[in-house]
């Protein structure tokens, strides 16, 4: 358990998050129930930005939304001075509908629609950026339509490991994202971006990865980008901006290290630093610099309350706590295998002296939670808290089985508000049609 500095354990055992006590939070809205401390999101966002400015001067930090897109996250950014990486058509009218600046957004996507595209541009969409050459003459048409020279970062893939989730690595060489610098498929799109009438070339894009901890693949990045901009320098092409993506690690499982806000204010100034150092050892142009971290500044700020329901002790063999949510509010065991840590929230003092598997409500195997998890001793109805659940949580939920979506509240000095109202029955079928001909 990394009770940071806005999670506390009150005089009564309970676990207190923004000021909050689960068990009032509970009374107050059920479970299960996503919790997002503002406090903390906000604690995030000002140093990524105060470091990027301290460290770089002109530079951008964009919110990776496809960790948690609702409307008032970006308010929220917003407020903060960061921009917003979207990914698909839903993010961005989402962003647009919460008041947020088409000139503040990036649009990426390995397949982006061209209705998706139709939305960045005619809502002036500050960049997208260009996953490949088939999407190019689509960009071109309708920028034209809006009579826009529309600016695009081209996503290369500099060919970096980043020892992290096979899945989650986004640079390896049989990537689906970006074109290969080695391949020589970064030169050909860029060179077919300045065909384009109504197409900018104005910088490039990586992601190495995510949940990463080692700054050094950041350097191997780094390192790459920043010669592949010489070699198109010594071509005549002037990159404007170097895009480095997200992929900053954050505390699941004692695992993992005890990142602070200073550890990530670290991981800026480590990005900001190789940055100016090569550019200088390189003699290019300083472009812009950008960086999109999603998981770092929503993931810790996040906790998941469950009531513990049937409770199944194999002998010997395991012990299983059956919670009221499951792969429907969290897919990322299913999907990565992924770790938690949990505690009793109620009685967030009592000994971890058991080993429980947290299995979810699903008709699915596979629907756990996290295995071989320390917990106390588990009784039916006890409020059980899982951690680090504000990123690729909310945003990667279902309907699964006909669950409902749990809704999501955001906490402040003690004060809880939805920001994701809850899910009915009647929403599971507002969608449904039987055809005349069934009736």
């Amino acid at each position: 358990m990394n009770l940071r500095d806005t999670l506390k354990i009150n005089s009564a055992g309970v676990l207190e998050i923004g000021g909050a006590a689960a068990t009032e939070l509970v009374k107050s809205f059920g479970t299960p129930l996503y919790v997002l401390d503002e406090d903390y999101i906000r604690k995030v966002c000002r140093a990524f930005v105060k470091t990027m400015n301290e460290e770089y001067g002109d530079g951008n930090v964009c919110f990776a939304s496809k960790a948690l897109s609702c409307m008032a996250m970006y308010k929220l950014i917003g407020d903060e001075g960061l921009k917003a990486d979207v990914v698909s058509g839903g993010e961005m009218y989402t962003a647009l509908r919460a008041g947020f600046k088409g000139a503040d957004m990036y649009f990426h996507g390995n397949n982006k629609l061209p209705k998706e595209i139709e939305l960045a541009v005619s809502n002036g969409v500050r960049i997208i950026v260009v996953d490949n050459l088939m999407e190019l003459p689509i960009i071109d048409s309708i920028a034209k339509k809006y009579s826009v020279l529309q600016k695009v970062l081209v996503r290369v893939n500099p060919g970096v490991e980043a020892h992290t989730h096979h899945f989650v690595q986004t640079a390896r060489a049989d990537s689906k994202f970006g074109c290969s610098i080695a391949l020589g498929e970064a030169d050909i799109v860029i060179d077919a971006v300045k065909e384009y009438s109504n197409l900018d070339y104005h910088g490039l894009h990586c992601h190495i990865g995510s949940q990463i901890f080692d700054k050094t693949a950041y350097i191997i990045a780094i390192d790459k980008m920043t010669s592949f901009i010489k070699a198109l320098e010594d071509r005549g092409i002037i990159t404007n901006e170097l895009n480095l993506g997200g992929g900053f690690g954050i505390y699941y499982t004692e695992e993992d290290p005890k990142y602070t806000v200073d550890d990530y204010s670290e991981y800026v100034a480590t990005v900001a630093r190789g940055v100016k150092s090569m550019i200088e050892t390189k003699q290019i142009r300083k472009p812009v610099l950008t960086i999109e971290p999603g998981r770092a500044i929503v993931g810790e700020a996040g906790i998941t309350l469950y009531s513990a329901g049937m409770i199944r002790d194999i002998k010997d063999i395991k012990k299983y706590v059956a919670i009221d949510g499951g792969m429907f509010d969290n897919p990322r065991y299913a999907l990565y295998n992924s770790k938690y840590s949990a505690v009793i929230a109620n009685r967030a003092n009592a000994p971890a002296d058991e080993i429980v598997t947290i299995a979810g409500k699903c008709c699915e195997s596979g629907d756990i939670i996290s295995k071989n998890v320390k917990l106390a001793k588990v009784e039916e109805g006890d409020i059980i808290a899982v951690f680090s659940t504000g990123a690729y949580n909310y945003s990667m939920s279902s309907n699964y089985n006909r669950n409902l979506v749990p809704p999501v509240v955001l906490v402040k000095d003690g004060k809880a508000d939805y920001i994701v109202r809850p899910q009915s029955y009647e929403d599971l079928v507002r969608h449904d049609v039987i055809p005349a001909r069934l009736k």
